[in-house]
């Protein structure tokens, strides 16, 4: 009796301690969190047609061989300070389509280093868009950290989601700090009247500026400004914009990006340059299942109201902070307009097909 009793306590041990595995393990199926394997951060969304695709920062995965290019000496030779050896790997693009939200195809190299000349190393937060008959990935390489270094924001072109990418300008598009603001994790935005903001900003600050209709330039504000600064209280980074029933929605990311309190929270305005006052945090780790939930985009099934949040996250048994993972959760409202605080799941969402 004491073997069967002993028997017993050990399945009830063991069975809920299999979905805390898949949880720490970031095992997939389709369906389930992570979408798709590998490490993956900074996850941008989008439906092009009646295809979902997630364009993804590469964050190495040891043992996954990291890019099928090689930094050349004079590449390296362009930066002067002391290079993160995991910058070093991240030097291209995958990117990921679905017919179902579910199941997902790996693009490899969509976009790579070596087609961005002015690029060392440190290629991350992609942002596309569709215009103009192409497709324009705007990217963040080289992790500047002042005016005297050389990088920023860069804008490649494509004839295809798929790529392959090649960079538009032969140098970035903007290369220095303005307004105190890092050049880095942009954000390409095309308003119900199709005039094209790009925001961005690292290191505590966000600007916006507007483009030009080939999406290649600058242009200035009716009032002469270039680079305006829409810094929300507690901002880090991560901006993401969106317009639901006549109203702008600032994103951004929260905390410590290699860190657990990593997280979103957002602000609302009347208009795609604010004012915009900090509301609420709606995505956060939970420790059942996972730390670090951040840096995400967000997508809305056409002609609905049904909103889904794409986000990167670390599982449990890792305190690596590149070890990040694609997920995806619902995203819902309440009757004022606000977004309720997210749950993050293993399950994820159930296949969704686009018309």
């Amino acid at each position: 009796m004491r073997n069967i009793i002993t028997l017993g306590i050990l399945v009830l041990m063991v069975l809920p301690s299999y979905s805390q595995k898949k949880v720490k393990q970031g095992l997939s199926s389709p369906g389930g969190n992570p979408v798709f394997p590998g490490w993956y951060a900074d996850p941008e969304a989008i439906i092009f047609g009646n295809q979902y695709w997630i364009y993804p920062t590469y964050s190495d995965d040891a043992g996954v061989p990291d890019r099928s290019t090689v930094l050349t000496e004079q590449q390296l030779a362009a930066q002067k300070n002391t290079i993160n050896p995991q910058y070093l790997k991240q030097t291209f693009f995958d990117a990921f389509s679905s017919e179902d939200l579910v199941n997902w195809k790996k693009h490899p190299h969509v976009l790579d280093i070596k087609d961005v000349k002015w690029a060392a190393y440190s290629m991350w937060a992609p942002s596309i868009i569709a215009a103009n008959n192409k497709y324009y990935l705007f990217f963040s390489a080289n992790d500047i950290q002042s005016d005297k270094e050389y990088g920023g924001i860069g804008v490649a072109v494509s004839d295809y989601p798929s790529g392959p990418f090649k960079d538009a300008l032969g140098k970035p598009l903007i290369n220095k700090f303005y307004n105190g603001a890092q050049p880095i994790d942009q954000f390409i935005f095309r308003d119900t009247d199709s005039t094209y903001y790009l925001y961005y900003g690292g290191w505590r600050h966000c600007n916006v500026v507007k483009l030009s209709a080939d999406l290649l330039s600058l242009v200035p504000f009716p009032d002469g400004e270039q680079f305006k600064e829409l810094t929300p209280e507690n901002y880090v980074e991560g901006p993401f914009v969106f317009k639901r029933k006549g109203k702008y929605y600032l994103m951004w990311s929260e905390g410590g990006w290699t860190g657990p309190d990593y997280s979103v929270a957002y602000a609302i305005g009347d208009s795609p340059l604010g004012p915009f006052k900090r509301i609420n945090k709606v995505l956060q780790q939970d420790m059942q299942v996972a730390t670090g939930a951040g840096h995400h985009s967000v997508i809305n099934i056409p002609g609905t109201d049904d909103w889904y949040i794409v986000y990167h996250r670390r599982p449990l048994n890792t305190t690596n902070g590149n070890h990040r993972e694609t997920c995806i959760d619902r995203m819902y409202f309440d009757e004022n307009g606000l977004i309720r605080p997210v749950k993050i799941t293993v399950d994820g969402v159930t296949p969704r097909r686009l018309k």
